[in-house]
């Protein structure tokens, strides 16, 4: 039995991605074995949208080169679509490049090239969604990918370019994939794409593709992935009264001031992101909104990153991924004057920081008393862990419990630190 280790960095589809693969190599009687053991084959799903991924993404690509003198090295993902030429200029013992294009064709290259079926990738068929449901993954919950691309041209990225336009996969075929993982077992689906609200496919868009998962049979739950403000219509929030969908959405923000984000290019104004927020917690008030935000972008002034922070603390983000901006060859960001310097980016990065962390702990402290039913993700020494529907990090005595079971649990107490553990008891039924 030949060995597969997998190394995935950056989004989440490329994770869901990765899961498909190792499936598929599992089906075929490939031993998946932990990154960094020795192994027959070697993928590493890149990430390059940011200068950090490409420094990360190239620090693993030299680690996998290095893991077995015989391994098959295949690197794929954003980094080989974005810098192809200058990887194969150094390959650094790495056996094959493919472009996310090719990437669901990957176990056939591999296993074709150990029957001295030796092809170029772009010989493979491109296709962005030839990736088989994983029965087994490198995850408790479910990745679905329902769209690639993205046609928004933000001044900062290079996705259109690493991912390609806009792609909305089959309707049938979604349905398909989420049938067949809740029969495998899975009990939280998560949608996933570059930019799942502009899903479009023979007249059906995100909305009505929600509606259409939620009416599976099964003992599942649906969680939206990351999502673009301008995605979010009147239908969807309706939807957030199911019992299936849970009441959490990654909502991209970016920036909290009109200015920068008409710089960005962003489809949205910081009062039309505000009302979103409004309209959802008016109806739902425990809602959990998490969000992204880019600081040093170029012109950013003080007064714009104020009101950043200042819009961040209104809000009430119960998690904020912040990332200093960093400039892509190509973009039209890259053009721009007033450039902001390293060391002010890094300062702006640690006060972001460190107020997403305090209005996490009052969110978090805020669901104290309440209910979550968790889905127990693992257990170690008699505690079970999980996420709750609002997305809240979990721990609870297991006694009675089992991995991969929804759970219902009071929350009693918060722990301390910088991303704490809501502590629970569980629910007893009384028959």
């Amino acid at each position: 039995m030949k060995k597969v280790a997998f190394k995935t960095l950056g989004c989440r589809l490329n994770q869901f991605e990765t899961d498909s693969l190792a499936s598929q190599f599992q089906k075929n009687e490939y031993e998946i074995v932990p990154f960094g053991q020795d192994a027959d084959v070697v993928v590493v799903n890149t990430c390059t949208v940011t200068n950090q991924s490409d420094h990360k993404s190239g620090q693993v690509i030299k680690q996998a080169s290095r893991i077995g003198e015989n391994a098959l090295v295949v690197v794929t993902g954003c980094m080989v679509n974005n810098h192809r030429e200058k990887l194969e200029s150094d390959p650094k013992n790495v056996t094959y490049f493919v472009d996310n294009e090719h990437k669901s064709s990957i176990f056939s290259l591999v296993d074709g090239h150990f029957k001295g079926e030796i092809i170029h990738p772009e010989n493979l068929n491109p296709n962005l969604f030839d990736y088989e449901p994983a029965d087994k993954t490198f995850h408790t919950r479910s990745w679905i990918k329902i769209h690639d691309g993205c046609d928004n041209f933000c001044t900062f990225c290079i996705i259109p370019k690493v991912r390609g336009r806009a792609t909305s996969r089959p309707v049938n075929e979604i349905l398909e994939n989420i049938s067949r993982v809740i029969g495998f077992g899975y009990k939280e689906i998560v949608l996933t794409g570059v930019n799942i609200g502009r899903y479009s496919y023979e007249g059906l868009n995100f909305e009505n593709l929600v509606e259409k998962i939620l009416a599976l049979p099964g003992d599942f739950r649906l969680r939206i992935g990351s999502i673009e403000p301008e995605g979010f219509g009147d239908r969807l929030f309706d939807l957030f009264s199911h019992p299936k969908l849970t009441p959490h959405l990654h909502l991209c923000l970016q920036s909290g001031s009109d200015k920068i984000l008409l710089k960005m290019r962003r489809m949205y104004t910081a009062a039309g992101f505000l009302e979103i927020v409004d309209k959802v917690r008016a109806r739902y008030p425990d809602f959990n909104f998490t969000t992204d935000i880019i600081v040093g972008f170029p012109g950013e002034t003080d007064e714009d990153f104020q009101q950043t922070v200042d819009f961040s603390r209104h809000i009430g983000f119960g998690h904020i991924h912040t990332f200093k901006y960093s400039v892509r060859n190509g973009t039209r960001a890259e053009r721009m004057p007033e450039q902001t310097g390293e060391k002010l980016k890094t300062r702006r990065s640690e006060i972001v920081r460190l107020v997403g962390e305090e209005e996490k702990r009052k969110y978090r402290l805020r669901m104290i008393g309440k209910q979550q039913t968790v889905l127990v993700e693992k257990i170690i020494d008699g505690i079970a862990q999980g996420y709750g529907e609002n997305y809240l990090p979990i721990k609870f005595p297991a006694e009675g419990v089992s991995s991969n079971e929804f759970v219902k649990v009071v929350l009693t107490a918060l722990e301390k630190g910088d991303d704490p553990f809501l502590i629970g008891k569980r629910v007893i039924k009384l028959s």
